[in-house]
């Protein structure tokens, strides 16, 4: 864990007057960080064990509303407690927000104080505990991609979200000059979170006008979801600190590409990385082969997991790096899965189906729980496709809506298996809500199409 702050160091700067509040957060079913701001004091002196929430923020839709036919909450039980316990491991300082320090949390059953089963951090967790019993251990990085936008949140609210209009004005992959324009809200982002314990390696322009992409370092599984997380809430906190709003929408505009959150994995085994054997075909060991078949085979099943909006679909689109089908191909951008580094020790797969919205911990424990079963079977890897996959009629295709990826989660027997019916059923109620509200949803665009010449 790269959080900066032990909790005697904390007790130093409460003392010294140096930190006065504390943030003490969970991750809810979207991925946000929720929780309450502590006094530092009493943090210190009692809130550091323990502290509680109500149960429905595991229960809850973007809009915090409280929707019917979960198993584990409801008006009819009262919506009740949970326990949020600091992970004390996290504790770090918050360089962007004045004398604060931030702690995740675990969430407990009030009564048995066992994880709850459906909190993102406990999924991911149980995942990296069977893989452990594998004797692996997983490595993971992803990346954010994001839009920046000339207005900030509220203004673009009050506005009704109707003139977005992006901080640059042009294509800005890779640009240096365009870069520059945008230095006072992407320097600050890649110095604050370096200086919180984040491992920022670097900010880049992406291939759309005003879109950034945020790199950091592989790390340990959870270490790689706790930064996802952490540093997707800076990035928002400092652009609207500029006075600007970043936005992870994966398809904001249908004439624009949308933003993605890549996964880059590969298994170590005793502090060596198990996915590379130097006299295998492309540096590929069987124990990568056995993963990434799981990986693929499953991906259907989890897709969900990678794109959990009516939003999320609109994204996937033929000659937008977005891809469309579930095949593996050699450090090729048109395929679901890249093979990365090839004959190297870092090799690796890289998953490009998961857009900007994703949840990094129900993804994370969705493609290990994958490629655990890949390798506990030992599944067999088909061959690599070539050229460009979005015209290779024989490659599988991603579920492309909210309702079909629904239906693969729902009858998952590998999911149920590996996480539980009650986790499958309490994300497929979050799944069948989503659309739900939705399609009782009237648009701009039937509107202007029908009005008058239906």
């Amino acid at each position: 864990m790269s959080a900066n702050l032990s909790f005697d160091a904390l007790k130093d700067a409460v003392s010294s007057g140096e930190i006065d509040t504390v943030l003490v957060c969970i991750v809810d079913m979207q991925g946000r960080l929720m929780g309450k701001r502590f006094h530092a004091v009493n943090f210190v002196e009692s809130s550091f064990e323990e502290t509680h929430c109500c149960n429905y923020l595991l229960a809850t839709d973007l809009e915090m509303a409280t929707p019917p036919g979960y198993a584990s909450t409801s008006w009819e039980s009262g919506y009740g407690d949970y326990v949020m316990a600091p992970d004390l491991a996290t504790l770090r300082r918050v360089p962007w927000l004045e004398g604060t320090a931030m702690v995740l949390c675990d969430m407990l059953d009030h009564h048995t104080h066992a994880p709850v089963p459906h909190s993102p951090r406990a999924i991911l967790k149980r995942q990296i505990d069977r893989l452990k019993a594998l004797g692996y251990d997983a490595m993971m990085a992803t990346e954010l991609e994001f839009f920046l936008f000339e207005k900030s949140f509220d203004e673009i609210r009050k506005g009704g979200f109707r003139d977005l209009t992006p901080i640059s004005g042009y294509n800005e992959d890779y640009h240096i000059l365009q870069t520059t324009k945008e230095e006072s809200v992407m320097r600050p982002i890649r110095n604050h979170l370096f200086a919180a314990g984040i491992p920022v390696e670097n900010s880049k322009g992406e291939a759309e006008t005003g879109q950034e992409e945020l790199n950091i370092r592989y790390a340990a599984a959870l270490d790689c979801a706790d930064h996802h997380t952490i540093a997707k809430n800076a990035v928002k906190e400092i652009a609207w600190q500029q006075g600007r709003a970043a936005s992870f929408l994966p398809k904001w505009s249908k004439d624009k590409i949308g933003s993605s959150a890549h996964v880059h994995q590969s298994l170590w085994q005793d502090g060596q990385p198990a996915f590379h054997d130097a006299d295998a075909d492309l540096g590929m060991s069987d124990l990568m082969g056995h993963y990434m078949a799981g990986l693929i085979a499953f991906a259907p099943d989890y897709t969900y997991f990678l794109a959990p909006y009516i939003n999320s679909y609109k994204r996937f689109s033929k000659g937008t790096f977005a891809p469309t089908k579930t095949v593996w191909s050699v450090d090729n951008r048109t395929a679901g899965f890249r093979l990365c580094g090839d004959g190297t020790k870092g090799i690796r797969v890289e998953c490009r189906i998961g857009g900007s919205d994703l949840n990094p911990y129900l993804a994370q424990a969705a493609m290990l729980a994958a490629g655990i079963k890949g390798i506990e079977d030992k599944m067999a890897l088909a061959p690599a496709t070539k050229g460009d996959v979005y015209d290779d009629a024989e490659a599988a295709e991603i579920p492309g809506t909210l309702r079909a990826a629904t239906e693969t989660l729902r009858n998952s027997a590998f999911l149920r298996e590996a996480m539980g019916d009650d986790v499958i059923d309490h994300y497929t109620r979050a799944a069948e809500w989503e659309q739900e509200e939705y399609d009782r949803v009237v648009t701009d665009w039937e509107i202007a199409r029908g009005f008058e010449r239906a």
